[in-house]
């Protein structure tokens, strides 16, 4: 019996805070001002995508003291700049990342509910902790938690949303169809939490939204986030964008759900992927070459060489060969509220290694960042960047993609012109929305049909 073909997701990442944006094309547009994000996200909505993603920076990053000037430096509000595409958009879901460490359920809760009922039912929520110390000292709670304990409060945070949530609950409401005032309101909003991080009680003030909750998604990798994600999450934001490490990681995600109750279509794995089109392949691998050098200048270079040396290289040439000092180990690091630092648990094994790889090719400083950075994950013509797409959903290396242009705001745009169309005649992208919310596009149940199940089998 044939398999069927499973449908794809795709979704695009505003690329905000990141090194892969070419700030040097004259395409290139401000992060800022709110016609980007509005081209950005109806460039998104006419290709039938899933949604638009924001990330989070609660701080400007630092490298040697000074504000980290090679990608952008700032970033509005991500509940205002949703709020706002609300108003743009009549479809796409509108996703966007809190953290955990350095909020409250009630405030989050809060303003997640009302995004739902702003946009008809679209919002959904990247659960995230906080690492970050730096970061933390905008915040009263700045870096104290450890990271099983970061895991322990965002558990029992995203638990307590819930409990508010639904604590407007559709059998214990019920309102005037003329006036719409509530005549039967004694359980409405009522919530009591008592736990470890949070002891609450009160009433939550904003009703039950269109989706009942907002779509969860969890960006973690490390062994406590596979396991949130597993546990709670409708979605997980990956970094495993080949083939082979795709398919044995949605392996190991999937095989979790059974423990809590969940099938394998309940938790969707969309990793990031970046891509670059051409008319044919070989025009398209030229112009990804092209991209990565302008993505890693001569400056950048050497800044990315500090993550790893933990010292100020600018006296060195970036087309000169790599330092014959040793990295320096100590705490305290050069760059500050980067993740990129988090990669490199043993620099002096791997200044090692990128020797040894300099040396092997004849790489300079630059060439060496260039060949070990990111690449990008999807290069060819238009019919192979869909083809392979369809390849790896397929394959269960993902069940969808949330792509990452390296231009802005327009970036998106020869996508959804060339690419989309293909995989629309492949039969595994909708041609059009069948439904009105994200949990529609997405495939997930209404939280509140998933309880009248929960009450049928009792």
């Amino acid at each position: 019996m044939t398999k069927p073909l499973k449908q794809i997701h795709l979704a695009a990442h505003f690329p905000g805070v990141n090194n892969t944006t070419v700030w040097s094309d004259p395409r290139a547009g401000s992060h800022i001002e709110f016609a980007s994000f509005a081209h950005f996200a109806r460039t998104a909505e006419r290709a039938k995508f899933d949604f638009l993603f924001l990330a989070e920076g609660l701080r400007l990053r630092e490298q040697g003291g000074q504000i980290y000037d090679l990608d952008v430096v700032g970033r509005p509000d991500t509940f205002t700049v949703l709020a706002a595409l609300a108003a743009v958009t009549d479809r796409l879901g509108l996703t966007g990342t809190i953290n955990s460490t350095f909020n409250e359920p009630y405030e989050v809760a809060r303003q997640f509910a009302s995004l739902d009922h702003l946009s008809g039912g679209r919002s959904a929520w990247n659960v995230v902790t906080s690492w970050d110390a730096f970061t933390g000292e905008n915040f009263r709670r700045g870096g104290f938690l450890p990271q099983e304990e970061r895991y322990s409060r965002a558990r029992e945070f995203l638990a307590t949303a819930n409990e508010l949530f639904d604590s407007w609950r559709g059998d214990e409401i019920v309102a005037d169809p003329v006036t719409g005032t509530f005549l039967s309101d004694a359980k409405a909003g009522a919530f009591v939490h008592r736990g470890r991080h949070f002891d609450i009680h009160g009433r939550f003030d904003v009703p039950r939204s269109p989706q009942g909750r907002p779509v969860i998604f969890q960006a973690g990798d490390s062994e406590e986030g596979r396991e949130f994600a597993a546990a709670d999450a409708d979605a997980i934001f990956s970094r495993h964008a080949t083939l082979k490490e795709g398919q044995a990681f949605h392996r190991d995600v999937k095989r979790r759900l059974a423990k809590y109750g969940r099938r394998p279509d309940e938790l969707l794995i969309l990793p990031a992927a970046t891509f670059v089109l051409g008319d044919t392949d070989a025009e398209a691998e030229e112009q990804a070459r092209e991209v990565r050098r302008q993505q890693v200048s001569g400056a950048t270079a050497l800044k990315h060489l500090e993550f790893v040396w933990n010292r100020d290289l600018s006296s060195y040439d970036p087309d000169g060969p790599l330092p014959d000092i040793d990295p320096d180990v100590g705490e305290e690091h050069i760059a500050r509220g980067r993740a990129q630092v988090r990669m490199y648990r043993d620099p002096l094994a791997t200044a090692r290694e990128w020797r040894a790889l300099a040396e092997a090719n004849n790489w300079s400083i630059r060439d060496l960042v260039i060949h070990t950075g990111n690449r990008q994950t999807f290069v060819g013509s238009p019919a192979t960047v869909a083809r392979t797409i369809d390849d790896f959903v397929q394959a269960d290396a993902a069940d969808g993609f949330i792509l990452v242009p390296h231009i802005t705001p327009t970036g998106l745009d020869e996508f959804a012109d060339k690419v989309v169309p293909l995989l629309q005649e492949r039969g595994v992208f909708r041609a059009d929305y069948e439904g009105t919310t994200l949990r529609d596009h997405l495939g997930l149940a209404h939280p509140d049909a998933a309880r009248g199940n929960e009450r049928a089998a009792s």
